[in-house]
């Protein structure tokens, strides 16, 4: 066959349209194989042997084919970065973009940005602040965050003011008011989840929460031998995990909108992945901060220390529903689920230790409960689960993919 002739576009014939990722690559490669007559005039021009001869965008231009694939992506861009974003969120890597003869995806896509047709007018208009997604609300989801603290606050109240059976109608009462204020202020507010959460990502959740409040209390009565009654709550940690729904929510909307400027300002991927990430740490400690704060004051309240197991929760919470609004959602199942799983063995090798045999099986709680407190087993198993969930919004909210238009 000849150069001049026809080269059609590899299809993949199960998928919708006639094509998968995998065809971009097939494009290149054919071009790369079917136009050595378009290279071997572009390399003699770049060493000097002779006139440098365009490459010939005919029959095989796997760009073109490219931006076919990404027709839409191209057409509402409003900067080459915009298609960098989409490209990435594809799975399309900088050696595919070698294959498309340039050095890296922003290459591409600013070769892509060019060669879409647009008005000039449009070409050259700024883009709109609006253009770019982010976990953002409707208006008033600033005075929604207040709503659980508030709600806590006079539960709390009612339950010191009460007394019998009283107030364990009140505590029920203020626990179902606070997770109702929960629910108001998370759909409304910029950690809203951007797809369907499974049910089990909200079952560990309460699961962490109830142990914050009892678990510490149950773990001591029964390595004293109980439980022998009811135990009491901790109230400190209940109202300051609530009035710390606040403070997420507001650094949630100081990283969306500081990653959006970023994404604005960069020009690559790199460039804008080694801004992000001091960002989202820098929010991740501010957050951190302000929930030791308020653990801090809710515990001199009360007349009880502060909870790290509650602190070592309350970063896990926010980095899981942090990641769920912006669509990924299997890594917060896991590490809520992998938490909640180890405070339940904890929990269990303490019961099951009693049976005949198999004392050993709670030795390594009673070491750590007698060396730090019953609150080591929520700070080993939250703070070990928040660490491998900062490491993952790290490596997945650092690609601009994650805060484009497009992104999931």
């Amino acid at each position: 066959m000849s150069h001049d002739q026809q080269v059609d576009t590899p299809r993949a014939p199960d998928s919708p349209g006639g094509w998968d990722p995998r065809s971009e690559e097939l494009v290149a490669e054919a071009a790369l194989v079917r136009e050595p007559a378009a290279w071997r005039g572009t390399v003699a021009g770049a060493a000097g042997t002779g006139p440098a001869k365009p490459a010939r965008r005919g029959a095989v231009d796997p760009v073109k084919a490219l931006m076919h694939r990404h027709r839409e992506l191209c057409e509402r861009a409003v900067d080459p970065l915009e298609i960098a974003a989409g490209l990435e969120a594809h799975g399309v890597t900088d050696r595919t973009a070698a294959r498309f003869r340039h050095r890296d995806v922003f290459a591409l896509a600013e070769e892509m940005y060019a060669r879409v047709p647009r008005d000039e007018e449009e070409r050259g208009a700024p883009a709109p602040a609006a253009s770019r997604r982010g976990p953002e609300g409707p208006t008033g989801w600033a005075l929604f965050a207040l709503l659980p603290g508030a709600v806590c606050g006079l539960a709390a109240a009612g339950v010191e003011l009460s007394a019998g059976h009283t107030r364990y109608a009140v505590g029920l009462g203020g626990a179902l008011a606070v997770a109702a204020a929960l629910r108001v202020a998370l759909r409304r507010g910029p950690l809203r989840a951007a797809r369907h959460v499974p049910p089990a990502t909200h079952a560990w959740s309460c699961f962490l929460v109830a142990y914050a409040l009892f678990g510490d209390g149950l773990l001591r009565a029964a390595l004293s031998g109980g439980p022998d009654g009811p135990w009491a709550p901790s109230t400190a940690a209940a109202l300051a995990l609530s009035l710390a729904v606040a403070p997420a929510v507001w650094c949630a909307r100081l990283f969306a909108a500081g990653a959006r400027r970023r994404l604005s300002l960069s020009r690559g991927l790199a460039d804008f992945t080694s801004a992000v990430r001091p960002l989202l740490l820098g929010t991740v400690a501010l957050y951190v901060c302000a929930l030791g704060a308020l653990l801090v004051g809710a515990g001199a309240v009360y007349g009880v220390p502060a909870s790290a197991g509650a602190g070592a929760l309350g970063a896990l919470l926010l980095l899981a529903r942090l990641l769920s609004s912006y669509g990924f959602l299997r890594a917060p199942l896991l590490m809520l689920g992998a938490a909640g799983a180890v405070e339940v063995v904890c929990l269990a090798s303490v019961f099951a230790a009693r049976l005949p045999g198999v004392a050993w099986l709670a030795a390594p709680v009673e070491e750590a409960v007698r060396a730090w407190g019953p609150g080591a087993v929520p700070v080993v198993a939250c703070g070990a689960a928040a660490g491998v969930l900062l490491l993952h919004c790290l490596r997945v909210l650092g690609r601009a993919s994650a805060h484009g238009d497009g992104a999931p």
